[in-house]
């Protein structure tokens, strides 16, 4: 499996201590150089940046070889390189949460998973016990994701735990 991750989903899961979620769920994940750059620069939170420092024998560092020119001026240079590695890779999956760089995703038929669907898919697996404090913890960072998408996450973990133990 090829999967490639922009900034937003690496970052998010990381301040909330839920990074190990990714090699179980998808194996090995390609960040590109951009998206290095971006969770190691100085405004990005020091817990993330230190993480970053000694980067997981999971996670591999390649720069895309054809940059998007055609969609660069609607994207962060990190989304940009994200796309265009999925792309080349042929990707089965691009972790990404932004929206535009997910419709420009979709539109280059590739497929995307944000950072609620990673912990959603965790805790469908086994590999998440708690969603609902993930998304608590989610809620204290700068994440953004509309209340409706919170609580929709949060009522499919009920009914998936309901249906397990049989009721």
């Amino acid at each position: 499996m090829i999967v490639v991750a922009d900034s937003g989903p690496l970052r998010y899961l990381i301040l909330i201590e839920q990074a190990e979620l990714l090699p179980p769920l998808y194996g090995r994940i390609v960040i590109p150089t951009g998206v290095l750059g971006e969770l190691t620069h100085a405004s990005t939170p020091p817990g993330v940046r230190v993480w970053m420092e000694d980067l997981p024998d999971w996670i591999t560092v390649k720069s895309p070889a054809n940059p998007l020119t055609d969609c660069s001026a609607l994207l962060g240079p990190g989304e940009s390189e994200a796309i265009a590695l999925a792309q080349e890779l042929t990707a089965d999956a691009l972790l990404i949460d932004d929206q535009a760089a997910r419709a420009e995703a979709r539109k280059r038929s590739i497929a995307v998973q944000g950072t609620l669907g990673i912990l959603d898919l965790a805790a469908e697996h086994g590999f998440l016990a708690d969603l609902p404090s993930a998304i608590d913890r989610l809620r204290n960072t700068n994440f953004r994701a509309s209340e409706k998408l919170l609580k929709f996450f949060l009522e499919r973990d009920s009914v998936r735990k309901k249906s397990k133990l049989g009721g």
